[in-house]
């Protein structure tokens, strides 16, 4: 029943889910009921638009990537089966149900402790802190115990990352008062900051630079963010192998994408900002929270939409199909999470402020780490399918995916909990 009701109120979604929340919070925080509600409804409505321009961009761009895979004859053994299939395994884990209090309760303590600043309401993507959970369930043979705790584990280190990064998406996002802690973009940020890091102090390669405003001073209108959507959807239709009529569909879809996309994010941070100016002002006339920079914790769906984290991710779709094919030791057939490379370099692109060729320098790497992690765990990825009663894709044994398989701070757990049991 417990189960159920969990199931019941994710099903609702983000559209439903956070305005609620969002009314909830600014009543509990010296909202009046109007005001809340009316900020909960206008972030609804942000994440209304935002979701349709991401269901915009993942129908085309994965369906270029599927075309790609059929044209070029790609296979290998293990199917990327992407991250809606992974959370529905992951909800399916005896332990999903108990996951979400858990987790909120952790988050809750954290705050009081003084140890995250983040206001996590971002209770759908609790889902990955439940993959790590389940995942651990699986491997320890239904070890409850171990199970909630590697969840928690991972919980707590996405909020730190999500700490850490929070500066940066104020400066870069121009998000002011908001975190991501979202478990794809905080893993992946693990390993690609560093990783900028290091690529921008290499001689003749720190000095290349293509952010879109450069990009747009260089070359005038065809420099303009739709127009590099325009450009870049034109190669992927003419790699997808499309007719000359599906080419300029999918075009003008990713150029679109990129003119709609931060007018949405600007729809929900209206709403946004008076709650979190109350929830802070609350909790600064408390011991609770003075003398800190607390933030509500959304989705990484809000830093997506910048021009360079697509354009980002619109190049690492072709250089992902070409790692798998040439990676020693990679089984895993990049698939279902291609069109979500865009959450996976949200942070890659804001530690290169922009630069979209050290970006994709780092998110190929980052790639070709998670190709080799989504393999090697690909056999308790497919474990849990099994319990869950997933039905395996046609001509697939062993499953996998970029989201969770392919996850830095997942595989890390994996491998405690490998050496504990």
């Amino acid at each position: 029943m417990l189960l159920n009701a969990v199931k019941y109120i994710l099903n609702l979604g983000p559209t439903v889910i956070l305005p609620i929340t969002i009314t909830i919070i600014g009543m509990i925080f010296g909202q009046k009921f109007k005001k809340a509600f009316r900020s909960g409804l206008t972030i609804g409505i942000g994440f209304v638009g935002i979701n349709l321009v991401i269901g915009l961009l993942t129908t085309n761009l994965g369906g270029a990537a599927q075309q790609m895979v059929a044209r070029y004859g790609l296979q290998l053994n293990i199917i990327d089966v992407g991250w809606p299939a992974a959370a529905a395994i992951t909800w399916a884990s005896p332990i999903a149900a108990i996951m979400i209090p858990i987790c909120m309760l952790v988050n809750f303590v954290m705050l009081a402790t003084k140890t995250t600043n983040v206001v996590d309401i971002d209770i759908w993507n609790y889902w990955h802190f439940t993959a790590a959970g389940a995942t651990v369930f699986v491997l320890t043979n239904g070890n409850w115990l171990f199970a909630i705790l590697g969840g928690i584990l991972y919980q707590i280190a996405v909020l730190k990352i999500a700490d850490k990064t929070s500066p940066m998406v104020e400066e870069f996002f121009g998000l002011e008062g908001v975190s991501l802690p979202t478990g794809s973009a905080a893993a992946c940020g693990l390993i690609g900051i560093p990783i900028v890091k290091v690529i921008r102090k290499i001689p003749g390669i720190k000095n290349l630079k293509a952010d879109p405003e450069t990009i747009q001073k260089r070359f005038g209108i065809f420099g303009e963010p739709m127009m590099m959507g325009l450009v870049l959807g034109i190669v992927l239709g003419i790699l997808a192998g499309y007719g000359p009529d599906k080419i300029l569909q999918i075009g003008v879809s990713m150029a679109g994408v990129m003119f709609l996309m931060p007018r949405m994010v600007r729809i929900l941070m209206e709403g946004l900002i008076p709650v979190s100016e109350s929830v802070r002002k609350f909790l600064q006339k408390k011991d609770f929270g003075k003398d800190r920079n607390l933030t509500i914790g959304l989705d990484a769906a809000v830093a997506v939409g910048h021009p360079a984290v697509i354009a980002t991710a619109l190049v690492l779709v072709p250089i992902t199909l070409f790692l798998a094919v040439i990676l020693p030791g990679n089984q895993v057939l990049p698939f279902g999470d291609l069109a979500t490379i865009c959450f996976y370099v949200a942070f890659i692109v804001g530690a290169a402020k922009g630069n979209i060729v050290h970006s994709v320098i780092a998110g190929t790497i980052v790639m070709a780490l998670v190709l080799l992690m989504a393999t090697n765990i690909a056999s308790f990825h497919t474990d849990m399918a099994i319990m869950a009663k997933f039905t395996m894709p046609d001509g697939a044994s062993t499953i996998s995916s970029l989201d969770m398989g392919g996850n830095f701070l997942n595989w890390i757990i994996i491998k405690v909990f490998q050496l504990l049991s």
